[in-house]
């Protein structure tokens, strides 16, 4: 998982190259997150078409990613 130590500084930093490294590490973060949460969503019996409701994505999308 991401380590989110010190990341609000970062996200704020007037360095570009901190700030847009704070930026991929928020990436990672919230796929990792998305992951997790598709998971237990199907786990608890969400179709493909709430989760992508939930997620502002088609089902197709979202079945495209994780439905392997």
């Amino acid at each position: 998982m991401v380590d989110s130590d010190g990341l609000n500084d970062r996200i704020r930093s007037t360095d570009p190259a901190i700030g847009l490294r704070a930026v991929g590490a928020l990436r990672r973060l919230a796929e990792q997150v998305e992951v997790h949460q598709v998971r237990l969503a199907r786990e608890q019996g969400w179709s493909w078409e709430q989760i992508g409701d939930a997620l502002g994505v088609s089902r197709q999308a979202i079945h495209a990613k994780y439905g392997k």
